[in-house]
């Protein structure tokens, strides 16, 4: 009895995982109100009703999908250690935070698009658990800074050019393409590009 149970929940997690890799691509291609259940499930290989047996409806996926980018994205910005040395640490998030870009530029895209339609699903997390995690990081650059490890510079607009950056990657990569189509078809590009980043951004902030 338990082994069945058990197996019955390893295929439950197998499927809802394909039902949000599915939702993710076609949620970031048509936005939220663009898409269908039954995109999801045809993206899915799976039929409708089984679909809905794990997920009653669109706004269900919709946010489940929206909650996994986030957990993504923010445990390396939780990750940054106020201890550590502070050019070494924000280097290691960058660099993640392009490594997500290469990797994931759906999640990116369909963050980008909730956030240019007034954040409806994720407004609430915007403004207590983003908002209480983003001002804790701020904090601990503002105590590098007073401690002559950073450059003076304001810890929120360093926290937001460094997600703008980063995201440009992914939720601009046509543009990208269409500007440099040599490079970008270069394996090389996103570290290229990572070394570019990490380069402008830490000397602007070491310490003069």
């Amino acid at each position: 009895m338990a082994s069945s149970s058990n197996k019955r929940t390893r295929i439950q997690g197998i499927n809802r995982g394909i039902i949000l890799e599915a939702a993710l691509e076609v949620f970031s291609t048509y936005g939220f109100r663009g898409s269908t259940i039954d995109q999801i499930a045809e993206k899915a290989g799976m039929s409708k009703p089984n679909l809905l047996y794990y997920f009653p409806r669109k706004e269900d996926i919709y946010v489940t999908v929206l909650e996994d980018t986030l957990e993504d994205w923010l445990t390396p910005f939780r990750h940054i250690d106020p201890e550590g040395d502070p050019v070494e640490e924000l280097r290691k998030y960058i660099a993640l935070k392009m490594e997500l870009s290469a990797s994931k530029p759906e999640s990116s895209r369909l963050f980008a698009n909730e956030i240019l339609h007034g954040a409806p699903a994720i407004q609430d997390f915007l403004k207590t658990n983003l908002k209480r995690l983003v001002d804790e990081k701020a904090g601990v650059i503002l105590r590098w800074i007073d401690e002559g490890r950073l450059a003076p510079v304001d810890p929120y607009h360093l926290i937001f050019m460094i997600w703008a950056t980063t995201q440009h990657y992914a939720d601009f990569d046509v543009q990208i393409r269409a500007i440099l189509p040599e490079q970008t078809v270069r394996p090389a590009f996103f570290d290229d590009a990572t070394d570019s980043i990490l380069s402008i951004l830490l000397n602007g902030i070491k310490p003069r």
